[in-house]
């Protein structure tokens, strides 16, 4: 036992030093859910993981003097704790980022994002669990409006995010069938930002550009891996300046992917991203940078990979498939309880009903009885004497 944690720790540092700074931030879901489509379930209460991914994209660019070997490598990683069953804490420090520029052509750190989520609320009598989630971006990296990357204006963005979940059986959503919806707001706070940095460039952002987010994912869950496909995008309710903003135009990805299970508190995950929608460049580069006529604004695919490390509880590490076993059975007790007490709940309230009913039939014969005594007494004042 003390030889395979000593593998098993010697595995997470390893990857650690290598995720630590290519750890993908943009859209990273550090918590419950897929690669980018977020899960309404939240993570329990006191339970705390620590998420990193990599995505990495190449491209050779043929210029007319020369080929030059483009890349574009972000990274972050993600810490999130269940505050309650209900609330959940993300904090995801964007690691590293190539920005093709400058001497280095790379920063680190780069932006940093908070997550507030309210989620695990389930439809009464339903599959269907609900969540919100509130996101605000901080601009705590030196370079924005980065090439082949979604659209970022050095300011302080924020969004929300509407979660709709389906599970086979929602007791345990990990081990069924899942499905989840996404549906986002973003607001980029950026009007009077000049995007290309140059004191010169008569360009700034006029109206605050707006974008709506959504997603799509579905998750087959078997012991030790989960297969996954999801789609997500955007599409812009106003956009940036087109003279110096790379990305202006609306993506649409394809996701399919594989966690593997290596312990219950650690899963590996790799996955490759597949562009669906157009290579159409809107951008006319007026104050900024073209780097080649045959390279795309957003990434036609993508390699990502990563993992997902669970902190707290620390009881998680010495538990045994017994233990898991009598706590799925603890569980499962007490929601046949929860079903018997509502079963109690429903019988005591028909006998309610019932009793509701018979007096209310009652009281329609009272009234009926007092309708036919009054009509009575009517007759007998209106209608003339039998003797003069």
């Amino acid at each position: 036992m003390d030889l395979r944690k000593a593998i098993s720790g010697g595995i997470i540092i390893f990857l650690i030093i290598i995720l630590v700074p290519w750890a993908y931030g943009i859209g990273l879901n550090g918590g419950r859910g897929l690669t980018y489509v977020k899960s309404a379930w939240n993570l329990k209460s006191g339970f705390l993981t620590l998420s990193g991914r990599s995505q990495v994209f190449g491209k050779v660019s043929n210029n007319a003097q020369n080929s030059v070997a483009v890349w574009d490598i972000q990274g972050a990683l993600s810490l999130n704790y269940g505050i309650t069953d209900h609330i959940e804490l993300a904090l995801s420090p964007i690691m590293y980022q190539d920005t093709q520029v400058g001497k280095k052509k790379y920063m680190m750190p780069g932006d940093l994002f908070l997550g507030l989520k309210f989620g695990s609320y389930n439809v009464t009598r339903s599959s269907l669990t609900w969540g919100l989630s509130f996101d605000t971006r901080f601009p705590t990296g030196k370079e924005s409006n980065v090439a082949f990357e979604p659209y970022s204006a050095g300011t302080v963005t924020w969004g929300f995010t509407g979660m709709l979940s389906y599970s086979k059986d929602p007791l345990y959503p990990d081990e069924n069938l899942n499905v989840d919806f996404n549906l986002g707001y973003m607001n980029y706070n950026d009007v009077g930002e000049k995007l290309s940095g140059n004191p010169s460039d008569p360009y700034s952002v006029t109206s605050m550009t707006q974008e709506l987010l959504y997603g799509f994912g579905i998750k087959i869950p078997t012991p030790g891996f989960d297969f996954s496909v999801e789609m997500y995008g955007n599409s812009f309710i106003q956009k940036a300046p087109k003279e110096t903003a790379y990305s202006v135009e609306n993506y649409l990805y394809l996701t399919p992917g594989i966690n593997y299970k290596a312990f219950r508190w650690l899963t590996l995950k790799v996955g490759a991203d597949f562009r669906l929608s157009s290579n159409t460049d809107e951008t006319t580069y007026e104050y900024i940078r073209r780097y080649s006529i045959d390279l795309p604004n957003y990434p036609s695919w993508r390699i990502n990979f990563g993992l997902n490390i669970l902190l707290l509880p620390t009881t998680v590490y010495n538990v045994s498939d017994k233990d898991v076993l009598i706590r799925k059975a603890e569980s499962r007790r007490e929601l046949f309880e929860q079903i018997i007490n509502e079963q109690r709940e429903t019988e005591s309230a028909e006998e309610e009903l019932d009793k509701i009913k018979t007096e209310r039939r009652k009281a329609e014969r009272e009234l009926e009885r007092l309708r036919r005594i009054l009509e009575g007494d009517k007759k007998k004042t209106t209608e003339p004497p039998p003797f003069n």
